[in-house]
């Protein structure tokens, strides 16, 4: 049988076809109503995320509001403090003392209600909505922690003291020391002569009661009445008289070992110390021709 090609001609081969039923659908699928809705939601929520997302990236934030710095240096008298938180708030000039004065500050019982000695040396933050009562009480609070410790109760009954009594003697030795260096030399002194019991004479205290600061004492000033005249009142002032640090309050629990009894600063930076009152006699007297070439 001989095989011949397909005719190009033939017409093509057709597929079976498939029953109705087998055949698929040419019509769009129909949403419900639920599934409008659906879609109707989802495509709000697109827009809205596409719109709320770069104005949450772009929105500035508010600014935070930077603290200012307000200094208390060590051994500045309770006065001045209200004057520096006066100043810092812009408030008028004795508003602090007035708080002081009306607040119940957190000061121990000893101090009988006398913030002098407890407004702790340091640098604290000022802010817009800062009042004096919450800095008076911030500088109380510090002085708490920091007097409160172990190590200062301890110290206080090795010399015999109470805390609020090493706190007077700091405040003193704060005054006195010409340099950090001293002041276990000058808190030796203060221990020696209270033991033997000798009046302190120490020219601080009168400052204190005059409200000055000099190195300048006269003898009309050695006679004033006061209980801070500790030229003719024996043992320590009824309260401090400024606002001790650290140093000074370690000086006191942890003099330095003396049998010192006089001390005068002769120059900036040579304190001398002796227990020779003779010897202290003409320490006095090189201090007096220093002085006087000073004012000349």
């Amino acid at each position: 049988m001989t095989y011949r090609p397909p005719s190009p001609y033939a017409p093509a081969r057709r597929r079976p076809s498939l029953p109705q039923s087998l055949r698929p659908s040419r019509r769009r699928p129909r949403l419900t109503r639920r599934g409008r809705l659906a879609l109707l939601l989802g495509a709000l929520v697109a827009v809205a995320v596409a719109v709320t997302l770069p104005l949450l990236l772009t929105r500035d934030e508010p600014p935070v509001e930077q603290p200012r710095p307000l200094l208390v240096p060590e051994g500045w008298r309770a006065g001045q403090v209200y004057t520096a938180v006066d100043r810092a708030l812009g408030l008028p000039e004795g508003t602090a003392r007035k708080a002081a004065t009306a607040s119940a500050l957190p000061l121990p019982a000893a101090a009988g209600g006398n913030p002098e000695g407890y407004l702790f040396p340091a640098t604290y933050p000022v802010l817009n909505a800062s009042t004096p009562e919450g800095l008076l009480r911030f500088m109380v609070d510090t002085a708490g922690k920091r007097f409160g410790a172990t190590r200062i109760a301890v110290g206080a009954r090795a010399h015999g003291m109470s805390v609020h009594e090493t706190v007077i003697a700091a405040s003193i030795v704060q005054a006195e020391a010409d340099n950090p260096e001293d002041m276990a030399k000058v808190a030796r002194v203060v221990h020696n002569r209270l033991a033997r019991g000798m009046a302190l004479q120490m020219d601080s205290t009168l400052n204190y009661a005059l409200d000055r600061s000099t190195v300048d004492t006269t003898f009309e000033d050695t006679r004033l009445k006061s209980p801070y005249n500790t030229y003719e009142r024996k043992g320590l002032p009824p309260t401090p008289i400024g606002n001790p640090g650290d140093q000074a309050m370690d000086a006191v629990i942890r003099p330095a070992d003396g049998d010192w009894l006089y001390f005068v600063t002769v120059a900036p930076g040579d304190t001398r110390f002796t227990a020779d009152y003779a010897a202290h006699q003409m320490n006095v007297a090189e201090f007096n021709t220093n002085r006087g070439a000073e004012k000349g």
